[in-house]
């Protein structure tokens, strides 16, 4: 049964082989499928540039200074930034979840129930502060006072609820919120200034400096940040250095316990793999840590936001694997065996388009050469014998005869070497009749 359906799909080629414009219908698909394949690699090697947008919170946040800072480092890798203000970190992932952004910087801690959203890169902590009006000396002395928690869709507001809940104080009981932007603060008169003001920043912070300054703030201890941080998986226990916002009076006065959050830097899952790749080159580049005055650690980068990796993140992670690793050199081994299987197919498909060879195209056969031969040695002893039965041949009447026999006997060896032949015996039974008729002629009988 095998060999009846490789006959028919022997026959079935044969057929299509030898119809020369289906063939040649079948070359071009062939040649453009090709064509495709090699315009394909062309295009991911050739330079692009990408237009992304990006938030990283409101203006007077550092994020939107990092924002601003890797924007004008990743013009440089092609890749433009366009920054636009939200507010809160919740917001940013809304709006990366609905596409509207493309990359946005935002604080751990939050609900990862976004399914368009993609973990690109953990930055850094940022520093929870809690400033207060001078004569609070304890978070528990927050009940009954307004307390500043950012806007509602900011990330600052869903970690500080749940520090002020910890320490026993319930949102409308023990503590008034409010949610006055940072931009709103600082044109805010003295006297409608919040008791305490809660924001996330990495230090020094702007906005803290201008509180402290001016307006004559104090930064709270958070004295629990490590059991804080066994109980919540994204929240490290960090400190504030002492002197860190003003020298006299000294603000803080020592290096006081607070709650690191790591920052994010996320995108939505369709932004380009080599957009994201770009982007991370622009981060860790050492133009930007200087701008920025902050150690960029590679080793930090999968620090876990709760959102998948990003494509473009791994392929980031993976350029400094060897070139000739284990697994590289099994790859180039198949991919060199692949080429010649390759290779091999390419000539059979090759040879298969050409078409068969006409029939003139075919090496002629020389049989019918030394045929002609025989016959012309068997004309010649016709002659001989015609001779003889007219009595004793004359020598001059013989000698034509033994001149054409060795011509005759001169093109056999000279076409002996070359000839392509069906009977392979033919010159031989052609040079024995020759020397047979050749005997004969040097003795004839005499009458």
């Amino acid at each position: 049964m095998a060999n009846d359906a490789e006959q028919l799909l022997q026959d079935a080629l044969a057929r299509i082989q030898r119809n020369a414009r289906l063939r040649k219908g079948l070359a071009l698909l062939l040649v453009f499928a090709l064509l495709a394949v090699a315009g394909h690699f062309v295009y991911e090697i050739l330079p692009r540039s990408y237009t992304l947008k990006i938030t990283g919170g409101d203006l007077l946040s550092n994020r939107h200074y990092l924002a601003r800072s890797l924007q004008g480092e990743a013009a440089a890798n092609g890749v433009a930034l366009q920054v636009i203000p939200v507010q809160g970190s919740q917001e940013a992932l809304e709006q990366v979840n609905q596409g509207r952004l493309d990359l946005a910087l935002i604080q751990g801690g939050l609900e990862t129930t976004y399914p368009n959203v993609t973990h690109v890169a953990t930055i850094a902590p940022e520093l929870l502060h809690f400033l207060v009006q001078p004569g609070i000396n304890d978070i528990t002395e927050l009940r009954g006072k307004r307390v500043n928690l950012g806007s509602k869709k900011g990330g600052t507001r869903v970690i500080a609820k749940q520090i002020l809940e910890f320490s026993g104080l319930d949102d409308g009981v023990d503590y008034v919120e409010s949610n006055i932007s940072a931009e709103q603060l600082v044109s805010l008169p003295v006297k409608k200034m919040p008791e305490a003001i809660v924001i996330t920043s990495f230090a020094p912070s702007d906005v803290a400096d201008y509180l402290v300054k001016q307006r004559g703030y104090r930064l709270l201890e958070i004295p629990f940040p490590q059991s804080l941080a066994l109980r919540l998986g994204w929240v490290a226990n960090s400190e504030i250095t002492a002197y860190m916002y003003n020298v006299k009076p000294a603000v803080p006065e020592r290096n006081i316990k607070t709650v690191g959050v790591n920052l994010h830097l996320v995108a939505h899952k369709d932004v380009d793999p080599r957009a994201i790749f770009k982007v991370l080159e622009s981060l860790m580049s050492p133009a930007l840590e200087v701008r920025l005055r902050m150690k960029m650690d590679e080793a930090r980068l999968t620090v876990p936001s709760g959102f998948p990796l990003a494509e473009g993140t791994k392929k980031y992670l993976e350029r400094k694997k060897p070139l000739l690793s284990t697994d590289t050199l099994d790859r180039l081994k198949a991919l060199f065996g692949l080429v010649l299987s390759v290779a091999s197919t390419l000539l059979v498909v090759f040879r298969w388009f050409k078409g068969p060879a006409p029939e003139s195209a075919k090496p002629a056969k020389d049989d019918a050469f030394f045929l002609g031969l025989i016959n012309e040695v068997a004309g010649i002893e016709a002659q001989f014998e015609q001779l003889r039965s007219a009595g004793a041949p004359p020598l001059e009447a013989i000698e034509p005869l033994r001149q054409t026999l060795g011509r005759i006997k001169g093109d056999t060896l000279a076409k002996l070497g070359t000839a392509s032949l069906d009977n392979p015996q033919l010159p031989q039974q052609l040079l024995h009749i020759i020397a047979d008729l050749r005997n004969r002629l040097e003795s004839p009988p005499h009458a």
